[in-house]
């Protein structure tokens, strides 16, 4: 029996790559996919029959997300365009809660950076996460992805972000040897168009990325909020410091992350995004 790790789903159709480098096709065993069905990124068992290989085995994942479904990340890399589409500091505060409450670093990743003039505001936006303690590279015409590279290298990566950011552009820049498909932008919805049709590893920069569809589809009703506020990197320094024990830091007396907002030591933009999904959570439909 063989250890491999799914790096292509397509259908019903698992693609694998083994120890050895070598590349299978499997299919899930049936007692699988009633169970725990695999997705990109698990590492499992194969076992090879008369004329197929199979799945025997989904190994202990030590991390997974929902939408998309993916496992075993060791980073998110967070891509938004600095213009065209607009940059929106909710869409990424949003997607890094979610990564984070996944246990996945986020990274941040902003392209187009060449559309915006020096004195752009988003300059103070990108300084504001900076401070905060968050890895970051700049993208565009005439700026050097070599940084970028070097982060992805042994990591297993998932890409995700903006519609219409430019990932699967970012991706044949840092990667030529592959072409993602590339569609311009809608201007009339002031989005851009999904390009990715499967969810999928590819090789990029001596590590692995996943460029997987449906991540705008962000679900946090499922969120425990004690648990969020424990994994946002802002609140990390200053936990355990307020009155009560089960803080949640929204409207609590004597909550030491509500005093560093006010002191300007947490980020009053990330505090006041996070405050906005403790809502979304809270308003969850209770299932008898």
């Amino acid at each position: 029996m063989k250890k491999a790790r799914i790096i292509k789903i397509v259908s019903n159709r698992y693609e694998v790559l083994d120890e050895d480098k070598q590349r299978f096709i499997c299919v899930a065993m049936g007692k699988l996919r009633k169970a725990k069905s695999p997705v990109v990124g698990d590492m499992v068992e194969i076992e090879h029959y008369d004329d197929c290989w199979a799945i025997e085995r989904v190994l202990a994942r030590k991390n997974e997300l929902i939408r998309p479904s993916i496992a075993n990340v060791d980073q998110a890399i967070i891509v938004m365009s600095a213009k065209d589409p607009d940059f929106s500091t909710t869409l990424v505060d949003r997607l890094i809660f979610q990564v984070v409450y996944a246990n996945i670093q986020p990274i941040l990743c902003f392209t187009k950076m060449d559309l915006v003039e020096k004195d752009d505001p988003i300059y103070a936006q990108i300084e504001d996460y900076r401070k905060s303690g968050y890895a970051l590279y700049l993208s565009g015409k005439g700026y050097d992805d070599d940084k970028l590279v070097c982060a992805l290298q042994g990591k297993i990566s998932v890409l995700c972000g903006q519609s219409g950011a430019g990932k699967s552009s970012l991706l044949n820049r840092i990667e030529p040897s592959f072409q993602l498909q590339t569609q311009e932008i809608s201007k009339a919805l002031g989005r851009g168009k999904h390009t990715t049709r499967h969810c999928e590893l590819h090789a990029v920069a001596g590590g692995w990325v996943g460029d997987t569809p449906g991540f705008s589809s962000m679900d946090f009703q499922y969120m425990d909020i004690a648990k969020l506020a424990a994994r946002i990197p802002d609140f990390k320094d200053y936990l355990g410091m307020c009155r009560f024990k089960d803080c949640i830091h929204e409207k609590e007396p004597d909550c030491y992350i509500m005093k560093m907002v006010e002191e300007g030591k947490i980020s009053r933009i990330r505090y006041q995004n996070y405050v906005d999904i403790v809502a979304v959570i809270k308003q969850r439909k209770i299932k008898y």
